[in-house]
């Protein structure tokens, strides 16, 4: 199985260097843009590149670390309510909890379990999509001090929209798993003894276990961060993302309210914002048009960042074909749970005439 795994991702690889090459030898390649500018090249693509390659040995370290130090009961004890009911092992409690402080982390942690032996493919998968619910709240801060000023109560709505999608997500995972997973008879306290461990020794297991899956996971990362950096500066995402923006917006919302998807799609999500608070405040929109639009720019901006930014992560920490089917099938449970949460505020709105937005 191994054996037949590491022939596919040497397969993958070559597959990646020969359209790179023949995309060069027919002029579709085109990297002088980067040789022109030393500093383009160090901010578009040394340093993000720097920045993944920390996370993720950062991770990588401390998912290896709390399995070596025997750790994982200790972290996993935080959610033990959710583990008792979701019939989650500590390993998934583990990622789980350390997802609340970093995406990339909890990932290199459940890769490294899994590598390991001690978490199988399924366990893998619901690990992952329980790991949206957590990822939601890194960013949340700084969305809630930055949407509420601009877009007023649409934005409120608009956040509770979203946490409401979180919280489905979480529940809908914790079924699966209580249903598919075998219930844990117990859960016992932690009773390795770290003080009669030969810490040089595990140590020196870290390092020659880290720097291999590191150097194994950067060979994939590297090229499929550089693959999606020349399809983003040949334009292929603004095309994308335009013409989901014209596809939805003729068909789902009033044409003023596709300026603010527009916005959203083409800059940051914050001028969005600021697009919405702006038409709300004229009059242009009303509440439930305005939270219609912030809603339709997440659901179609989202995947898109997604790609361009964890693709290369979630490829090149997971073997290609599990790591496409990972972002994959978060991407489409975080949309259909946003459709879901959505429709049912519209709903409501629908039923309840005599509220008034």
């Amino acid at each position: 199985m191994k054996k037949k795994s590491f022939s596919r991702f040497y397969i993958f690889l070559s597959f990646l260097l020969l359209c790179a090459a023949i995309a060069y030898m027919i002029g579709a390649l085109d990297v002088s843009w980067i040789l022109k500018d030393p500093a383009v090249a160090w901010k578009r693509v040394c340093k993000p590149l720097l920045r993944v390659v920390f996370f993720i040995s950062i991770g990588l370290f401390v998912g290896q670390m709390i399995e070596a130090m025997g750790w994982t009961n200790r972290l996993a004890i935080l959610i033990r309510p959710l583990m008792r009911w979701g019939h989650l092992t500590e390993k998934m409690a583990a990622a789980f909890t350390a997802a609340f402080i970093s995406g990339i982390t909890a990932l290199a942690m459940i890769v490294s379990f899994y590598k390991d032996g001690v978490m199988n493919e399924k366990e893998v998968t619901l690990a992952v999509l329980l790991n949206t619910f957590p990822s939601y709240f890194l960013h949340l801060p700084t969305t809630i001090f930055v949407i509420l000023p601009l877009a007023g109560s649409a934005g409120a709505i608009y956040l509770l929209i979203t946490f409401f999608a979180a919280v489905l997500r979480l529940v809908v995972v914790l079924i699966w798993s209580r249903n598919v997973l075998p219930e844990r008879a117990h859960f016992a306290a932690e009773t390795r003894n770290t003080d009669s461990k030969d810490w040089k020794k595990v140590l020196r297991d870290l390092k020659a276990k880290f720097l291999t899956r590191l150097a194994r996971i950067m060979v994939l990362v590297l090229p499929i961060y550089v693959l999606i950096l020349f399809l983003s500066h040949a334009g292929f995402f603004v095309w994308l993302r335009k013409a989901l923006a014209q596809h939805v917006g003729s068909t789902l919302m009033p044409v003023d309210a596709m300026s603010i998807v527009v916005v959203s799609l083409m800059t940051e999500f914050t001028s969005g914002y600021a697009a919405a608070g702006a038409m709300l405040e004229a009059g242009t929109l009303n509440v439930p048009q305005t939270v219609l639009a912030l809603l339709a720019g997440n659901i179609i901006s989202s995947p898109i960042r997604a790609f361009r930014h964890q693709m290369p992560v979630y490829l090149g920490i997971f073997s290609p074909a599990m790591g496409t089917r990972l972002i994959i099938m978060t991407q489409v449970f975080r949309v259909l749970s946003l459709i879901l949460s959505g429709a049912l505020f519209f709903l409501l709105v629908y039923l309840s005439p005599e509220l008034h937005f």
